[in-house]
């Protein structure tokens, strides 16, 4: 089979260290880490291929997001007290701690809404169906693959089938 006629390769794994093993041989044939995908049902935190992915800029958004709910929150109570002054008895027109129920709601959903957009933009969510899946990997089984393969279907069969993985295209 030639690669111009398949649009993804696959091999599904019983073990995690059979799925290790075809990440290394893969590399090992000339394809890149970032173009390996790697799908599971559960996490294999003592193996190397499941650190990968492991940086991420969500906390940091999570946190700009809290700061411009923070900012946000103090602006809109602020300006709703100076927009409509009540009689306050000699007290201060803007109270802040009456305010930081406001402020603090509003903190915390700037937050959040940060972070579930940053999680639905890494994970690419909003997509139909992924490329690459196998009703397997419900079941238990590990998902080592390549989307639009450039190396020669010999060798990626190869890399694929190490340690007893059952090879699988997409066309």
């Amino acid at each position: 089979m030639e690669n111009g006629t398949v649009s993804a390769v696959y091999g599904l794994f019983a073990d995690p260290a059979a799925a290790q093993a075809a990440v290394e041989a893969l590399r090992a044939v000339g394809v890149s880490t970032a173009d390996i995908t790697i799908i599971s049902s559960e996490p294999f935190e003592h193996h190397e291929f499941s650190h990968r992915d492991k940086r991420t800029w969500m906390f940091w958004i999570a946190g700009v997001g809290g700061a411009v709910g923070l900012t946000v929150g103090y602006w809109l109570t602020r300006m709703t007290e100076l927009a409509w002054p009540l009689p306050t008895g000699g007290m201060p027109i803007v109270a802040l701690w009456p305010n930081l129920v406001i402020i603090f709601e509003l903190t915390m959903l700037f937050a959040v809404l940060s972070t579930v957009v940053t999680l639905l933009v890494t994970a690419q969510l909003p997509r139909r169906r992924p490329r690459l899946y196998d009703p397997a990997v419900s079941e238990g089984r590990i998902l080592v693959g390549l989307e639009d393969p450039r190396v020669p279907m010999d060798a990626l069969a190869r890399a694929l089938t190490v340690r007893g993985g059952q090879l699988k295209t997409i066309p």
